[in-house]
Formats: structure tokens, C-alpha cells, sequence
């Protein structure tokens, strides 16, 4: 199947990243699955890698907690493998707190740019109070060191606010780690709960950007919420490109887009 939209996005993102030197630069995107595991047949997972081989490092969320959820990943890093770079991933143990649904969490990376450094971990402190613990893993790119945190926040209906206002004490938890938080929020970055990130110095990479995929098309366009975003430290990083994939055009409906994901994913270029 040919994809002419999404090609022509990697060809201008490719002439972008040439034009400004951003060879030296990371490129990350993050992604909520929708129920990543055996329902994702081999032309899914061809599409889904086809998407992915673009970033140097990828966080996923809603990576099922059986019903082949770490084969689904394996078979996505076989995938990206097949495309000629070598690739490497880890993937967390399911979320043990949830009171409605546990998952797993992945982190893909380029290993020819990216370096892991040491073991990723599924933060416990609060677990009590977060439904679907966050899942860190700390990299680096030419000595330079970041964590990034990715999270799944319970939907909105189950006020994920409540889970996010403890993010605010993560920094102060790991003073000496570079945090970027990054995944599904279930909540618009202008809401007042990351009032206090922001006042410690973050800023999202997104500002009124709808995420979610509607059931239908309307005049205003197919997208519905404004859920997925990424939180960094504004003296830390520089973002030097950002955007969304409408990976959904290249499908004939959005019920047929859907069996990839009902999320787009999220992309960056930092310093």
C-alpha cells in the first residue's frame, strides 16, 4: 500500500532537518497504540514502523498487559530492523495499580543515535494515588543525558487531574535526572493541573493541538482532543521542530484508521 501523504511529510521533514543542521539534534515521538497486542496484524505493524523509523527514539502507550503485548512490540523493533538500521527497545511490566485497567509501556530507539543508560523503570512512589504508574528510562546522544517519563493518564470521565498533580513533585524526586514527560494526559496542556509544572520552568511542545480522532469528519476537521503532548524543562531543551502525523488520511475512513490507532502521534526535533 502506498502512502503518498505520509511520504510527502518525511520528505519535507527530511529537507527541513537537512536545510538546519538538525543531524546533531534528537528526534522523538510518542504515541498511544490503542490496544497494541496480537489484534495488530503484519500489514498494522508494517505501517505503524514505516511511521516510527523517522525518530531517533519512540515512547508508545496503551501496550496491552497480555493478549501479545510484548510479541506486538518485537514484532514492531523485527519491523524497524527490516528497514536497515538497527534498533533496540524496552518495554515495562503492566501498570500494577490501575483499579479499571493495567497496560504495559515501550520505548523504541535508533541505537546507531541513541544510547540507554542504564535500566527503565516504572516509578512506585505514587502509585497509590496514579492509576497507570509512569515509566522512566534516562538516554543519551553525545554525552548529554535526558529522562524521559511516559504516561498514560486514566480518561477523562475518571478526572485524570487527580493522577497529574503529582507529577509536580517527580522533579524534586530526581533532581539530578533531565525529565521530559511525554504520552496520553487525557487532558489539554491549558489545564490548570500543570499550572505548577509550568511554574518550575516547563512548557509543552503543543499549544492548542487536537490529538484524538474523532468517530466522523466534521467541517472544523477530524481530530476531537486535545490529550497528547510532551512537558520539558524550557532551559534545558530548545525544540527546534514539532508536529502531529495525520497518519489518517492515508486510510479510506476513520473507522479503517482506527484499527491503527484512535491517537496521532506526536513528534519533536530538540537541542
Amino acid at each position: 500500500m502506498k502512502h503518498p501523504l505520509q511520504k510527502t511529510l518525511i520528505l519535507l521533514f527530511l529537507v527541513f532537518a537537512q536545510a538546519c543542521g538538525l543531524g546533531a539534534n534528537i528526534s522523538m515521538c510518542t504515541w498511544n497504540l490503542k490496544d497494541f497486542g496480537n489484534t495488530k496484524n503484519d500489514s498494522e505493524i508494517k505501517y505503524i514502523a514505516g511511521i516510527l523509523m523517522h525518530y531517533d527514539i519512540n515512547a508508545i502507550q496503551e501496550v496491552v498487559a497480555i493478549s501479545g503485548g510484548t510479541q506486538a512490540v518485537a514484532r514492531l523493533v523485527d519491523a524497524l530492523n527490516r528497514t536497515g538500521a538497527n534498533w533496540d527497545y524496552c518495554i515495562s511490566d503492566p501498570t500494577v495499580s490501575s483499579s479499571y485497567k493495567t497496560e504495559r509501556y515501550a520505548f523504541i530507539w535508533n541505537k546507531s543515535k541513541i544510547r540507554k543508560i542504564g535500566d527503565a523503570w516504572i516509578e512506585k512512589k505514587y502509585n497509590l494515588e496514579i492509576d497507570r504508574e509512569p515509566y522512566f528510562a534516562t538516554f543519551s546522544k553525545d554525552g548529554k543525558k535526558f529522562t524521559l517519563v511516559n504516561f498514560h493518564a486514566k480518561t477523562k470521565s475518571k478526572q485524570p487531574e487527580t493522577e497529574i498533580k503529582y507529577f509536580k513533585y517527580l522533579p524534586a524526586e530526581y533532581p539530578k535526572l533531565n525529565l521530559i514527560f511525554c504520552g496520553d494526559f487525557n487532558l489539554p496542556e491549558s489545564h490548570s493541573v500543570f499550572d505548577p509544572l509550568k511554574a518550575m520552568g516547563y512548557a509543552s511542545v503543543l499549544q492548542g493541538q487536537k490529538t484524538t480522532l474523532r468517530d466522523r469528519c466534521l467541517s472544523d476537521g477530524c481530530l476531537a482532543s486535545e490529550f497528547d503532548n510532551v512537558f520539558y524543562k524550557k532551559h534545558l531543551f530548545k525544540v527546534i521542530q514539532k508536529g502531529i502525523v495525520h497518519f489518517y488520511k492515508d486510510f479510506p475512513n476513520l473507522e479503517t484508521a482506527k484499527g491503527i490507532s484512535d491517537h496521532v502521534p506526536v513528534w519533536w526535533v530538540f537541542q
